[in-house]
């Protein structure tokens, strides 16, 4: 079977969503075993292309891998003298040329499920789209999932997921990635209720917001104690409401512009 092409191999990974990292001849100087722009692709377990074998390819990839394994790593380069005096991890190469060699890391993007795609879950939805995450839309009502009102997002940067749900909207949260920002905004307090309390029995998913006012907030806060038997600290996962608390603007422009905003604020805490 032939090797993947480097572009299909990062969108591999990009689906799969596994962290990897592109490996380029950057320059080569001299005799070499690939010319520049030679690219190695590395995942957790496998490698797609080549930058030429030997000594060069084996130390990227082990240096790749401690990459995928560091918390926020950054681009970097490396230098190979190929000549018989420089004894390397994996062995001498003699081409007689140097080769510098870039490594770039390619992190698991956020993932961001939005329930309920009215007024405000569209206007987010299309502000989010303009960021390299995945971005699940999930709603019981089929109107709003049409081709026609979700046209506005066909230029979206995000790798878009649309769940249509027309009876548990629920369910869709065991299909989500582990760590997925979850954000209730739903036509349907019910069907808020019921995402609340099935969000909170989830370890493995990342922060929890719910649009809606402080009376609401406090029906909901009495019902999962009482009916969903969840602790304070538990309950406490829920932001509400969302978004900035100095942006005070109703129109849903405005409101997904404070919650997309307090976000990616998140999103900055969770990589540090």
């Amino acid at each position: 079977m032939p090797d993947l092409p480097w572009i299909a191999a990062v969108a591999r990974l990009r689906a799969r969503r596994e962290p990897g990292v592109l490996v380029t001849v950057a320059t080569v100087r001299g005799h070499a075993p690939r010319k520049a722009g030679a690219k190695l692709v590395v995942g957790r377990t496998e490698t797609w292309g080549s930058i030429g074998g030997g000594n060069i390819e084996a130390v990227a990839i082990d240096r790749a891998r401690e990459l995928i394994g560091a918390p926020d790593p950054e681009a970097e380069l490396m230098d190979f003298a190929l000549n018989d005096k420089v004894t390397n991890r994996h062995g001498v190469q003699c081409c007689g040329g140097a080769v510098s060699v870039l490594l770039e890391p390619l992190p698991v993007g956020p993932a961001v499920a939005i329930f309920g795609v009215g007024h405000v879950g569209l206007e987010l939805a299309r502000i989010l789209a303009r960021h390299d995450l995945d971005l699940h839309l999930i709603d019981s009502r089929p109107e709003q999932l049409t081709d026609e009102r979700l046209g506005v997002l066909a230029d979206a940067i995000a790798r878009i997921h649309v769940h249509h749900t027309p009876l548990l909207p629920e369910e869709v949260l065991a299909e989500l990635p582990p760590g997925t920002h979850i954000l209730i905004m739903t036509h349907d307090h019910a069907e808020d209720a019921a995402l609340c309390d099935a969000a909170l029995r989830m370890t493995d998913v990342g922060s929890i917001g719910l649009i809606g006012s402080s009376a609401k907030w406090a029906r909901f806060r009495k019902r999962l104690a009482t009916e969903g038997g969840h602790d304070d600290a538990t309950i406490d996962r829920i932001k509400t409401p969302i978004g900035l608390a100095e942006i005070s603007g109703k129109e849903p422009a405005i409101i997904a512009v404070s919650v997309a905003a307090d976000l990616l604020r998140t999103f900055e805490h969770s990589r540090n």
